[in-house]
C-alpha cells in the first residue's frame, strides 16, 4: 500500500478522523490508535513478520529500562546490555538480510578452491523496512546508555515510535531523543501543520509519478540492457537514473513527511538539495540525511576516536568503514558494499587534499566564484552518477560491462519511448530543478508556499493537474522499498 495510492488514502482518512475528533485531546488513546493503525499497515505489507517486529520492540523497551537502571549502579552492566541491544539489531540484519548471501558466497568460494559444498538453498523472507526500524531500536540503548534521554515507561508509546507507519517501509530514520517527546503529549488538529503536509504529500507525488515513474521506462530499457546500447545511450539512461533515484526517493520522503506532518508530527529531513553540493562530502550531508547521521553518530564518531592516535590514517579508515556501512546497508550484494567503498576513497581524497584546495581558494579568492562553484557541483554530479550506475547494478561484473560497452563509441541515442520522455520527463525535471535552484539560493519566489492564499490554491490546483495529466499513475513501486 503505497502512499500515492488512493488504498493508502482511505486507510488514512479512516486513521484520521477519530484520532482528530473522538481522541482529541486524549494522548494515550491517540497513541493506541496510531499503534493499531501502524501494526494493521505493516499488516497489509507483511503480516508474517507481525510478530517479529512486536517480539524485537518488546525486548528493546524493556532492555531500555534495565540500561536505566543500571547505568549509575553498574555502568559496566549497562555497557553490556547496551552492547548486547546492537549485536541483537545487527545479528536481526545479518539474519534475515544477509544470511542467505553469506552462505552462497561461502558455497562458491569452496567450490572455487575444489572443495565440493552443497548447503542447499536458504529462502528466508526479508522483512519489508527491517533496515529502517532495526535502526530505530538499536538507537534506542545507546542514547538511554549515553542519557540524551529516559527510557519510556510506557509501551504502547515506543511501540508506536518504532512501528510508525508513515516511516516504517522506507523511513527517515527517526531517533528516540527528538520522537518519543512529541508522543508524550496529544496531538490536536492544526491547520497550518496539515496545509504544509498537504503541500510536501503533492510536491512528493510530483516527484515519484511526473519524474521518477516517467523516467524509470527508458531507463531500465537501457540500463537492463546494455549491451544493445552504446555509450551515447548509456551516459544519458546514467545521467536520468540519478535524478530518477533521488526523484523517486526523496518524493517517498517528503509524502512520509507530509502525512506525519498531518498528524502532527514532525520527523527527520532526509534530503536537501545534493544536486548543489560541491564535493561528495557535502553530498552525503544532504542524501538520506537520517541514515548518513544515524551512521556517522553511531559508527564514524566512536571509530574516530579509537583510531585517533593513527592520524590521519585513522580518519581515513573511519571515513572508508563510515561509507562501506552506508553501502553495505542497502543490501546483500557485493555491488552496494563497492558502492560504499568508491564514495569513501573520494571522501579519503577530498579530505587529503582540503588544506591545498583551501589555500588555492582563499588565493584566488574562489569561495564566491559562481563558475568555480559550478564546476565543482558538476564533478560531483559526475562522480555521483557513476556510483549510482554501481549502486543499481544487478552485479559487480555488470557494471563493469556496462562501463566497458562504453568503448563502442557515441551514436544515436535509443529512440523507443524517447519523444515520451522528453513531452512529459524533461519539462518535469526543470520545474524540479528550478525549485531546488531558488530555495537554494533563497530566491524570493514562492508558489505553493506563497503568503498570497490565492496565489497558493491556484499553484497547488495546478501541481495537482499536472500530476494528473503528465504523471504516470500507474508508476511502479519505490525503490527503497526493497532496502
Amino acid at each position: 500500500m503505497v502512499v500515492n495510492s488512493i488504498n493508502f488514502w482511505l486507510f488514512f482518512l479512516v486513521f484520521l478522523i477519530p484520532y482528530f475528533t473522538l481522541f482529541r485531546n486524549l494522548t494515550k488513546v491517540q497513541n493506541t490508535w496510531l499503534l493499531i493503525a501502524s501494526y494493521v499497515f505493516y499488516g497489509l505489507a507483511d503480516w508474517k513478520m507481525l510478530p517479529l517486529l512486536a517480539i524485537v520492540t518488546g525486548l528493546y523497551y524493556v532492555l531500555g529500562i534495565v540500561i536505566a537502571k543500571n547505568n549509575m549502579a553498574k555502568p559496566k552492566r549497562a555497557s553490556w546490555l547496551t552492547t548486547l541491544g546492537v549485536v541483537i539489531g545487527v545479528g536481526v540484519l545479518l539474519y534475515f538480510k544477509y544470511f542467505g548471501f553469506f552462505i552462497t558466497e561461502f558455497e562458491r568460494l569452496f567450490n572455487a578452491i575444489g572443495i565440493h559444498a552443497n548447503v542447499g538453498t536458504f529462502n528466508i523472507i526479508m522483512p519489508i523496512g527491517i533496515s529502517f526500524f532495526t535502526f530505530k531500536l538499536m538507537s534506542y540503548p545507546i542514547e538511554v546508555h549515553r542519557e540524551n534521554i529516559m527510557p519510556s515507561q510506557d509501551f504502547v508509546q515506543f511501540a508506536a515510535y518504532i512501528a510508525f507507519f508513515p516511516t516504517i517501509l522506507s523511513g527517515p530514520i527517526d531517533k528516540p531523543n527528538t520522537f518519543l517527546p512529541q508522543m508524550a503529549k496529544s496531538r490536536n488538529f492544526q491547520e497550518d501543520d496539515f496545509s504544509e503536509g498537504v503541500k510536501r504529500v503533492i510536491w512528493g507525488m510530483f516527484l515519484k509519478m511526473c519524474i521518477a515513474d516517467r523516467l524509470s521506462p527508458w531507463t531500465d530499457a537501457i540500463l537492463n540492457n546494455y549491451s544493445h546500447h552504446n555509450a551515447t545511450s548509456i551516459c544519458v539512461a546514467a545521467v536520468l537514473y540519478m535524478i530518477q533515484m533521488y526523484a523517486d526517493f526523496s518524493g517517498y520522503s517528503d509524502m512520509a513527511i507530509g502525512v506525519a506532518r498531518m498528524m502532527g508530527f514532525r520527523v527527520t529531513e532526509n534530503f536537501n538539495r545534493p544536486f548543489f553540493a560541491q564535493n561528495t562530502s557535502e553530498y552525503w550531508r544532504r542524501w538520506h540525511i537520517s541514515l548518513t547521521s544515524w551512521i556517522t553518530n553511531y559508527i564514524f564518531m566512536p571509530l574516530n576516536v579509537a583510531f585517533r592516535s593513527w592520524q590521519p590514517w585513522g580518519l581515513y579508515l573511519a571515513t572508508v568503514t563510515n561509507l562501506v556501512v552506508i553501502g553495505a546497508w542497502h543490501g546483500a550484494n557485493w555491488t552496494y558494499a563497492l558502492f560504499g567503498l568508491y564514495h569513501g576513497l573520494i571522501l579519503v581524497v577530498i579530505t587529503s587534499l582540503e588544506k591545498k584546495r583551501k589555500k588555492i581558494e582563499k588565493k584566488h579568492n574562489l569561495k564566491k566564484n559562481e563558475v568555480y562553484k559550478w564546476s565543482r557541483r558538476l564533478l560531483t554530479f559526475i562522480l555521483c552518477v557513476i556510483g549510482a550506475l554501481l549502486f543499481r547494478a544487478a552485479s559487480v561484473a555488470d557494471f563493469f560491462a556496462t562501463v566497458g560497452n562504453l568503448s563502442r563509441g557515441f551514436g544515436r541515442i535509443h529512440h523507443e519511448g524517447l519523444i515520451e520522455l522528453v513531452v512529459l520527463g524533461v519539462p518535469s525535471i526543470l520545474i524540479m530543478f528550478f525549485k531546488e535552484y531558488k530555495d537554494e539560493y533563497r530566491r524570493d519566489i514562492h508558489f505553493i508556499h506563497s503568503k498570497n492564499i490565492v496565489v497558493s490554491v491556484v499553484s497547488i490546483v495546478a501541481v495537482i493537474a499536472y500530476i494528473i495529466f503528465m504523471g504516470a499513475l500507474d508508476g511502479g513501486q519505490f525503490i527503497y522499498f526493497q532496502f
